[in-house]
Parts: C-alpha cells; structure tokens; sequence
C-alpha cells in the first residue's frame, strides 16, 4: 500500500560546474534551462555584462550568485535607477513587475529561479534613454518556454531598429550595443 499515492518521485540531480562549463564555451547561447514546471522554471545564466533593458517580470524572482557578483540595477516606483550588489554565494529574492536589469561578468554566473508564466502574462523590455532617461522602446513578449530566449529576441528587436534606439524626447541616439 501507498502511503503518498499521488506523490511523483522525479527528483534529477544536475552538475551545476558541468552547465557553468558548458556555457562558459559555447558563444550562442546564455542561458541554460534546469527546468520548467507548471509552477516554477529555473536556469543557469552566463554574464550579462552587455544589458541595458529593464525586464519587468510577472512572477517573484530569485537569483543566487554561483559564480562572481551580480549588479542589478533596478527601477524604484518613482523610476530612480539604483543598483543591488549581489556578492558570490549570496541571493536575492525580488517581487513581481520591478524593472531590473541584472548585469555580471562574462565569466560570472547566476541561478534563476521563477514562477513559469501563467495564460496572458506579458514579460515586458524596457530600454532608457541614456541622455534624458525617457522611455525608448517597450518589447513584449508572452513567454512559454525559456529555451527560447526572449531576453536575446527583445535585443534583436531593438538594436535592429534606428527608430527604436532613438529618443523622441531629445534626440540621443543609443549607440550599438
């Protein structure tokens, strides 16, 4: 007889240095996903030293310094950047819908984990000017499966656009990448 007979015992181990490494050779691709269930999705992420959008994310966030520290910059409700340090072997536990960008070094990594997205939730890209700070562009995107990269697709978005890169506000046009 079972004691616990709806429990699923799916448990995989996973080699976090062995993914690290993996990623630390391969130039295309970023991230790694651990995994994603109904109600959580985690993955390994290689430097973000090249991020200027803020991603406001409809679920809680954790992220956990494997490797090297995190910069995170992030927007207050009054739109004021300020930056979060995240040293080596600590965490950060951040709520839904904040404009953060998180920014590390190219051999530096974090563990991401967060609630996989539920029907109609919208993941949101915001790029600042860097002259007036006004808004630039705004991508969207409903996100299904993190394998798919949309933090890259964002990017592709924007920095292949002239008018996307362009402050309607004053003018400054943000360099390319």
């Amino acid at each position: 007889m079972k004691l616990f007979p709806s429990l699923q015992l799916h448990m995989p181990q996973i080699d976090l240095q062995e993914i690290m490494e993996h990623l630390r050779h391969n130039e295309e691709r970023r991230t790694y996903p651990l995994w994603q269930e109904d109600d959580c999705l985690c993955f390994i992420a290689r430097g973000r030293e090249y991020r200027s959008e803020f991603h406001l994310n409809p679920s809680h966030e954790m992220q956990y310094s494997l490797k090297g520290d995190l910069h995170l910059h992030y927007r207050t409700p009054e739109g004021v950047e300020k930056v979060a340090v995240v040293p080596e072997g600590h965490c950060l536990y951040q709520p839904p819908m904040v404009p953060h960008s998180p920014r590390f070094a190219p051999d530096a990594f974090q563990l991401v984990i967060e609630r996989k997205r539920r029907p109609g939730e919208v993941d949101r890209f915001h790029w600042f000017c860097p002259s007036c700070d006004n808004l630039l562009h705004e991508e969207s995107f409903i996100v299904s499966d993190y394998g798919a990269d949309p933090v890259s697709r964002a990017y592709d978005n924007f920095w292949g656009s002239l008018d996307f890169r362009t402050c309607k506000k004053c003018g400054t046009v943000m360099s390319d990448r």
